[in-house]
């Protein structure tokens, strides 16, 4: 299982919101960059970014914070980037900056032929987000109710090609409660699908926990990791360290 901290982008600046509400924020920092470089110093082989005000507005207004953080981590950092990705240009755009995986979240479930092209031209490098709250899905940064259900998105959008899929519970993201452990062992059981955690670490041992959770020899893929780092109550190089010796 891969951690993968995580870096919320809103205005230029390093952010956390709870339960996607963007009248709940809280400014961790105005460098991103330097929040990466420190994750990369920790030992991270990952760093999660999500320009939140693309999410919300399809304007990638922080499109270059992130080419800088790729530039700033080098090579032995893959940089995974999700937010505002909704056509094939969004993605061909942000892998030609360096990115190495993009996260594409609401064309998901509006234009499934445009995520299973992204596949076909870039093998291993697309993944899909998929945000929900009480397993419907939400669409625009979290703000529009798909009527979707999850597990049912998670098994088409791993049949159209995508090498991950992150599952983020926005009832618990940012409010350090604990993830939604039960449900993504049932998410991982039904589908077998690559699942990347997210939402509700909030100790290690929640790290631990996750790391846990088995299907039919299958783990999870990884777990994204944010306001809980930013404010020490997960030590980043204590969790790499724990999943390394699994």
């Amino acid at each position: 299982m891969e951690i993968f901290p995580a870096i919320d982008l809103r205005d230029g600046r390093c952010v956390r919101l709870v339960e996607g509400d963007f009248d709940r924020e809280t400014v961790y920092g105005d460098d991103p960059v330097a929040v990466a470089r420190s994750f990369a110093t920790s030992g991270a082989r990952w760093i999660h970014v999500v320009d939140l005000d693309a999410a919300r507005t399809g304007e990638p207004v922080n499109r270059p914070v992130v080419a800088n953080i790729v530039e700033a981590v080098g090579a032995g950092v893959r940089v995974q980037t999700g937010g505002g990705i909704r056509t094939v240009d969004d993605a061909e755009d942000l892998l030609g900056r360096g990115v190495a995986r993009v996260v594409v979240g609401t064309t998901a479930v509006e234009n499934s032929e445009a995520v299973a092209e992204m596949a076909r031209r870039w093998p291993g490098r697309v993944a899909v987000g998929i945000d929900h709250r009480g397993g419907s899905v939400r669409l625009r940064g979290w703000t529009e109710d798909s009527g979707v259900l999850v597990d049912e998105l998670v098994s088409s959008v791993v049949e159209a090609g995508a090498t991950a899929v992150v599952v983020t519970d926005i009832s618990r993201d940012g409010r350090l409660e604990g993830p939604d452990l039960g449900g993504l062992a049932s998410l991982l059981a039904a589908t077998g699908a690559p699942i990347i955690a997210s939402g509700g670490v909030s100790r290690i041992s929640d790290v631990r926990s996750l790391a846990g959770i088995e299907a039919e020899g299958r783990a999870l893929e990884g777990v994204i990791i944010g306001r809980a780092i930013y404010e020490g109550r997960v030590d980043l190089g204590e969790a790499l360290a724990l999943v390394a010796g699994r």
